[in-house]
């Protein structure tokens, strides 16, 4: 009767909406729905699905995560009730202005028990209601859709997919993480567990103390037996919700929804740390997955293509003037009907909705290059969907079977490799699937309304020639007017995407139509090799979209075309990848640090007040790559308009003088092994197999190394050396395959003559390909000679490259800033 009378005082007191029965975020907080005002019902029901449709990965996160992945999330540590203050500073989150810490003043929960540790937001009457029970509707059954368009080829009855499959939750307290109700959460289990409802310690605590023990790599997070009161969500928001560069709060650990844009990127977010954070760091998936900057995160990490590869949120801005390109585009398109017999493989009509079908074929289109390589360029609305399966929806039902295992070592074992992910199959088998895809023309009109944030309505002026006049002041007089004619002369070309010559183009100009949509989107998003502008590689290398691989069906058929770069060292390095597209401008002023990787600039941080969530780690070494002892220190997060300007600035001096550059390396700060194979066969010997990498070692030739490869070889020089003759054909020259073999059969004999678990020691500067050791479980080899063959990033220093401008005086360069600031 206690808790009855609880839930109903919660009822009374949670405010608009908060009735029996959870609605859509526009009814649960009349502080978002005002927010609402500017856009149409398409674009507010695309704000919405962006924002916190999570498309049931509740279920991912909580299970195939962990239990298929070997990666876990502690979420309390990130989202419990005490951690509110430090959201923003530790993970760089945008907190939900909507939630309370209970116990705190108005909030309708009084002690975290109620809330099982977490915050209490709006909808949460319901949804506590249902911890550990069935029954639960979700707010998204009460989502209302935009309007229904009856032009397409599926008629003008309205057959979208039922709502409830965009699965909304309700908050957790960072915007774009939702949570639903565990309904096999066991209070009395729990308790004993963990000493009280409100706590997670025992749940989240290492398993040993002792580092050699490998249970000190383990905790409750993956013991499946063991269900939280919450399966946690995460939309598309979670990445690209931001503070609003034109308008950002007084506060930034406690903003208002007015301060908050979905579409902005988040250049703080730790999301990558966050996606580590129940793991050890000697876990082989925690160097796949938490090694970046704040405001990236490696999209290919969750696929695992061991090439880590973090790049920055994109900002989404003046979409509809984004340059198109031709390609040729084999994807689904919507039909009417499928003739009688049809492949469902090639025409599929949805059964029970006469008239909504789907056809596969070939046509010529023009469509963006979206990601930052090229990659997703297949059309708006795909690329939109794509997302949603990269962040875990539909992950049983369509993707999970086509990542890899990590610790499979036999090519014939499943899950050795990628697969292709079939999008006909999905559409069949996975609701949230067709959830998503029957609204992804409200996304894309939601995306289209993104303008750029100028530096002169940021800063409250009259207008632009205002900024001019300020900062021709703060520079010298005409150094607007001369930075756009150094901007003509050195940065149009790859960086606006009007036509040459650039003499007299307007670069501000705007539709007749419409004053706030640029004509020049400030970058021809053309495709340039990575080698070409010298910058950090590994982006460029990234994997996913190749012919075999996961999100090939995200690629157009040109993509796989592209002939490989000759400058590339890496062994592969082809398959169409290699490249960067010439990014847009727009805003520069708002988006530092620059270049794909967030590298050029000073480094940021947070300041939390709980150290142990402080991850700021000093990538800056010397000419040696060992670190600096006395490094520059990192800015502080800071998203105020002087802040951002200040970091603009900084961070385009670097660009433009890059021997002032510190070069940058992440490297760890520890000894580490990894265990990456459970066992594997050589012959008759079978062994276990880890990798002993010393501190100081540079991450990327532990995250991006093909260890799986290594291993076939070694077996492969052993068993089938006429196979292994083949695979390297046209790879590599016959010198350097036979100093590979030579190398792999020094191995394959250390290895032989080993039993049990053997470690393998990777040393730099080492004469013999493998050194003997007294110890017999340990094989010493030189890294040179792994890294050379079997690394997908050779590139070490991050903040290499794009040197385009370094020798222009200072007065060019000082008024090209001073321009650039005004796009």
């Amino acid at each position: 009767m206690r808790l009855i009378a609880l839930l109903v005082a919660i009822v009374m007191l949670a405010g608009p909406g908060s009735v029996p029965g959870a609605r859509a975020q526009s009814v649960l907080s009349d502080a978002f729905a005002e927010t609402n005002a500017p856009y149409t019902p398409s674009e507010q029901a695309g704000r919405e699905i962006w924002m916190f449709a999570t498309a049931f990965n509740d279920r991912f996160f909580t299970y195939t995560y962990p239990q298929r992945l070997g990666a876990v999330i502690d979420w309390y540590k990130v989202l419990g009730a005490p951690r509110k203050g430090d959201l923003f500073e530790a993970w760089g989150a945008i907190p939900d202005p909507d939630c309370c810490v209970p116990g705190d003043a108005n909030c309708p929960a009084k002690s975290l028990d109620e809330t099982y540790g977490f915050q209490f937001c709006p909808g949460d009457a319901d949804l506590l209601a249902h911890v550990g029970k069935t029954g639960y509707r979700d707010p998204a059954c009460d989502f209302k859709d935009g309007p229904f368009d009856t032009t397409t080829p599926h008629g003008d009855v309205d057959q979208r997919q039922d709502p409830c499959d965009l699965q909304f939750g309700t908050s957790t307290g960072i915007l774009g993480l939702r949570k639903f109700p565990n309904p096999r959460f066991d209070a009395e289990k729990w308790k004993a567990l963990n000493g009280s409802l409100a706590s997670w310690d025992g749940y989240r605590t290492f398993l040993s103390d002792d580092t050699a023990n490998p249970d000190s790599r383990m905790n409750r997070l993956f013991d499946g037996s063991v269900e939280p009161p919450f399966r946690i969500g995460m939309a598309c928001g979670a990445c690209h919700i931001a503070y609003d560069p034109l308008n950002p709060p007084a506060d930034k650990s406690n903003p208002k929804w007015e301060n908050i844009k979905a579409l902005v990127g988040n250049q703080y977010s730790r999301i990558s740390e966050l996606l580590a954070s129940g793991m050890s760091e000697h876990r082989l998936e925690w160097q796949l997955v938490a090694r970046s900057r704040p405001g990236e995160v490696d999209t290919s990490a969750l696929p695992m293509d061991l090439v880590s590869n973090p790049g920055t949120m994109n900002a989404i801005i003046n979409f509809a003037r984004r340059p198109l390109h031709e390609q040729r585009v084999l994807k689904w398109r919507k039909a009417a009907a499928c003739s009688e017999g049809a492949d469902p493989a090639v025409c599929w009509c949805e059964p029970g909705k006469p008239g909504k079908c789907w056809e596969r074929s070939e046509k010529t289109e023009m469509v963006p290059f979206v990601l930052k390589g090229g990659e997703d360029s297949v059309g708006f609305n795909e690329a939109i969907q794509r997302v949603y399966f990269n962040i875990g929806s539909c992950a049983e039902q369509c993707w999970v079977n086509h990542i890899p295992d990590l610790r499979a070592a036999d090519p014939s074992q499943r899950n050795y490799g990628q697969t292709p992910m079939n999008i006909g199959q999905c559409r069949r088998d996975c609701g949230s699937f067709r959830a998503i895809e029957d609204r992804l023309d409200d996304i894309k009109a939601f995306f289209l309304t993104a303008r750029p944030t100028d530096l002169w309505q940021a800063r409250k002026l009259e207008s632009p020639r205002d900024l001019e006049i300020a900062l021709d002041e703060e520079y010298f007089h005409g150094a607007v007017e001369e930075g756009r004619a150094v901007f003509a002369a050195t940065c149009a070309r790859c960086h606006s995407s009007e036509k040459a010559p650039f003499d007299n183009a307007d670069f501000h100009a705007t539709d007749p139509n419409d004053p706030t949509l640029r004509l020049d989107w400030m970058g021809n998003d053309e495709l340039t090799p990575a080698t070409e502008v010298g910058t950090y590689g590994a982006r460029a290398l990234h994997s996913n979209h190749m012919k075999t691989r996961v999100w090939e069906q995200y690629a157009s058929l040109d993509l796989f075309d592209r002939p490989r770069d000759p400058n590339r060292p890496e062994v592969l390095a082809g398959a169409g990848r290699g490249n960067y597209r010439n990014i847009s401008l727009l805003s520069a002023w708002a988006h530092a640090p620059f270049l794909h990787n967030n590298s050029i600039g000073p480094e940021l941080c947070g300041r939390p007040s709980d150290k142990a969530v402080d991850y700021y780690r000093s990538p800056y070494v010397d000419d040696g790559g060992k670190p600096l002892a006395d490094p520059p220190a990192c800015w502080e997060f800071d998203p105020t308009v002087e802040g951002r300007y200040k970091l603009y600035t900084a961070s385009m001096d670097l660009l433009l003088n890059p021997d002032k550059r510190i070069p940058k390396m992440f490297i760890l700060s520890d000894d580490m092994i990894v265990d990456i194979i459970p066992d594997m066969k050589i012959g008759d010997l079978e062994i276990g197999l880890s990798l002993d990498v010393p501190k100081g070692f540079p991450a990327t030739a532990i995250n991006s190394l093909r260890y799986k490869d290594m291993i076939q070889d070694i077996v492969l020089v052993d068993t089938n050396p006429e196979k292994f003759d083949a695979k390297y054909a046209t790879l590599l020259s016959p010198e350097r395959r036979d100093a590979l073999r030579n190398g792999l059969l020094q191995m394959r004999d250390a290895l032989k003559a080993q039993t049990g678990r053997v470690v393998i020691r990777l040393a730099v500067g080492q004469q013999n390909v493998v050194q003997a050791e007294a110890d017999k479980a340990l094989i010493t080899v030189r890294d040179e000679f792994v890294q050379s063959y079997y690394s997908n990033v050779l590139d070490r220093i991050e903040n290499a490259g794009h040197r385009f401008g370094e020798d222009l005086s200072d007065r060019d360069k000082q008024a090209l800033i001073a321009f650039v600031a005004t796009l």
